[in-house]
């Protein structure tokens, strides 16, 4: 499971200056963050601030949690007599989640836009990531991923390349080269 913050968030002032639900800006792009995003948090979050400033879209950034994932969640932050998180607020939790949006908040008060943070719950990441691009009508998808040979794609999947095949608008892929 991704480390997980118990502090609240925003972080700090600057990143609430951004960081707004809902959204003010009628179109979005979406950001997914998986569990091994965090290194690629400055990558993701200049690629997408880019394009969300120029599109003048708000960047909406999405954790899919799985079933048991968001119980764990639930069990490491909320005492058993509170209210259970909800998919939203405990994507604010997740470590990777975090490390982009304040990667965001910089750039996009730069360019007069905004960004919110959104949870799904699902097995299926890909179709997830996807019926979040659909519900959201996402002018553009940012997926991060490696290089893979096709074996390993075969052998393992690539959540990147089923939203690079499904996704309703384009995706732009952005590489680790690590």
């Amino acid at each position: 499971m991704t480390a997980l913050s118990t502090d609240p968030f925003p972080p700090s002032e600057e990143l609430a200056d951004v960081l707004e639900r809902p959204p003010v800006r009628t179109e979005t792009v979406l950001v997914p963050v998986g569990p091994s995003d965090g290194h690629r948090a400055e990558a993701l979050a200049e690629t997408a601030a880019e394009a969300a400033g120029l599109l003048q879209t708000t960047v909406r950034i999405l954790h899919v949690f799985t079933e048991s994932q968001l119980e764990q969640v639930h069990e490491e932050l909320a005492p058993a007599t509170e209210t259970p998180l909800s998919p939203d607020e405990a994507a604010t939790h997740v470590q990777p989640v975090r490390a982009v949006a304040g990667e965001l908040c910089t750039p996009l008060r730069q360019y007069g836009t905004t960004m919110d943070v959104t949870g799904r719950v699902g097995d299926d990441v890909s179709r997830e990531i996807v019926a979040a691009a659909e519900a959201v009508d996402a002018k553009r998808v940012f997926v991060g991923g490696r290089k893979r040979t096709p074996a390993g794609k075969v052998r393992h999947g690539s959540t990147a390349q089923q939203v690079l095949l499904d996704a309703p608008c384009p995706v732009t892929f952005v590489r680790d080269f690590e």
